[in-house]
């Protein structure tokens, strides 16, 4: 069950077997509801209005049941949670947390060998320590550190990004791909070095107005991405490498940025080998913040008539040896991967390889057939 802040307002999606589509829910009393309506038949509707919280709180619902009843079938069941976002374009900033972004050099410096990676720590290690961590993105001194390291040979395309001027944004998945609490998440079987990000991530409308937030799995291939930057878009955006979940929880008077910007994210990962990894990642490390990294993605340059879901980065890369020693954390099928923090639940996703996933076939044409054939558009 997830453990979910009572006085929250959540905004979320099942899969309907009835309908064959989707179906938009809140909570109300641990029960779910489903609020789909013509008035709006998609998250994004919702997430458009100047009064989305309100609007879900007093919305005409259906009751399903209760939301542990949800929280307990997986990616296979008739009736199943899905992503809570629909035609949001789902975007990630990278490298915002000092910690990560050392890690990332040492992928780079050790060209995807985990093995390599301990002596490349040491030596990153040794010339960067801690120091980054008080620096500004962007700041004057930010750029005699850049300047230093280069003449130590030691700087990085990941550190252009985590000190530069200009936060590193990609898409990380494709319109409506991403899983939803209880699905399995995907790991390309190229891989053998990989991990879980565990990330909050914002939703974000059409006008760059933040509504609200939710936690999200940036699936991680440590070994792709080390190889080369130019395979970030290989390494980061394979079938259920994206999850999340379980809700958005919209802003009001009981939850704001300031929440987001203080939230302390946990992350559990099981193996079926008894392994145990725990992980946490403080958003008061973040180099950047959220405000800036969504004006960043969205302004002039940019826009997005649908809104978009904002991963803001994650401080957490394990370096635990999880068999051999000198080889680090790398997943192993049947993980299962638990990312928390009090007012956004949990979010548990099971790892398999991508090609063994369900297979993503519900595409934006798909969902525009469906919300027709049920009258809503």
């Amino acid at each position: 069950m997830y453990k979910l802040d009572h006085e929250g307002i959540y905004l979320g999606r099942i899969w309907s077997a009835q309908d064959e589509g989707p179906c938009i829910v809140t909570i109300r009393d641990w029960h779910l509801f489903d609020i789909t309506c013509a008035e709006a038949p998609t998250v994004r509707d919702i997430l458009e209005r100047p009064d989305a919280a309100q609007y879900v709180k007093s919305a005409p619902g259906k009751d399903l049941g209760p939301v542990e009843v949800f929280a307990a079938i997986g990616e296979r069941a008739p009736n199943r949670l899905l992503a809570p976002c629909d035609l949001q374009a789902i975007k990630a900033c990278g490298v915002t947390f000092a910690s990560s972004m050392v890690e990332r050099v040492i992928e780079e410096q050790a060209a995807g060998d985990a093995q390599r990676a301990n002596a490349v720590r040491a030596k990153v290690g040794a010339a960067i320590g801690d120091s980054l961590k008080t620096i500004k993105a962007g700041s004057p001194e930010a750029e005699k550190v850049k300047k230093a390291l280069q003449q130590e040979g030691l700087w990085s395309q990941y550190l252009e990004v985590g000190i530069g001027p200009d936060a590193e944004v990609f898409s990380k998945a494709q319109t409506l791909s991403s899983v939803g609490a209880g699905a399995d998440v995907g790991i390309h079987p190229m891989s053998s070095w990989n991990n879980p990000e565990p990330e909050i991530v914002l939703a974000v409308a059409s006008d760059g107005r933040i509504q609200g937030a939710t936690l999200g799995n940036d699936v991680n291939l440590r070994d792709v991405e080390g190889r080369s930057a130019l395979l970030l878009s290989k390494a980061k955006d394979n079938n259920a490498s994206c999850a999340i979940g379980p809700f958005i929880r919209l802003f009001d008077d009981t939850f704001s940025l300031d929440d987001v910007r203080n939230a302390e994210v946990d992350l559990l990962v099981e193996g079926e080998d008894d392994f145990v990894l725990r992980g946490h990642s403080s958003m008061k490390e973040i180099s950047r913040d959220p405000e800036e990294l969504v004006s960043q993605v969205i302004s002039r340059h940019h826009q997005y008539p649908d809104g978009f879901m904002l991963f803001l980065g994650t401080l957490f890369a394990p370096t635990e040896d999880r068999d051999e020693p000198g080889q680090g954390f790398t997943h192993k099928i049947g993980d299962k991967v638990t990312i928390s923090t009090e007012k956004l639940g949990a979010l548990t996703n099971i790892v398999r390889l991508s090609t063994e996933c369900p297979e993503w076939t519900f595409g934006i044409s798909h969902l525009m057939r469906n919300l027709s054939a049920r009258n809503l558009i």
